[in-house]
């Protein structure tokens, strides 16, 4: 019955944390694009270190475990998702690739910390279209409910 009755909150709830996490998780392998072309021990790759590491601590982390555990409490509300909808297994498919794609960058910020990055900014630049793609996905699959 609570869960019902907070449903509204925690749905906001989780809203603003997936917000969080996406703005950091487009920003963070923009980030490493930039750093690879600084010199290693360099001012500008010794300011990329802490920038990359305060984003990861201060937003993307507390965000995206936020926004899996007010997720998690949102499919324990009675009645709101039909499991037999492919939609929801479309989504839940979506959001494990977000997380995959976040433990690639809570890698690539200690690789930069340590100046051992082998990765070219043009990969970079293709996983920082990763997050964009799966946001896509998983917001038609939550809005439309096409399957």
């Amino acid at each position: 019955m609570f869960l019902a009755v907070a449903y509204p909150w925690i749905k906001a709830l989780h809203i603003i944390a997936v917000i969080a996490w996406m703005a950091g998780m487009l920003y963070l392998p923009r980030l490493f694009v930039y750093h690879v072309d600084a010199t290693p021990g360099s001012a500008q790759s010794e300011t990329f270190k802490v920038m990359e590491r305060r984003l990861l601590k201060a937003i993307i982390n507390p965000s995206m475990i936020a926004a899996v555990l007010l997720g998690l409490t949102l499919l324990a509300v009675p009645g709101l998702v039909a499991w037999s909808d492919l939609w929801i297994w479309i989504k839940l498919v979506g959001v494990a690739g977000l997380v995959g794609i976040h433990h690639l960058c809570v890698r690539a910020v200690r690789a930069f910390a340590e100046d051992r990055n082998t990765r070219p900014a043009r990969y970079w630049r293709v996983v920082n279209e990763v997050p964009a793609l799966l946001m896509l996905i998983i917001v038609i699959m939550v809005v439309v409910k096409p399957f």
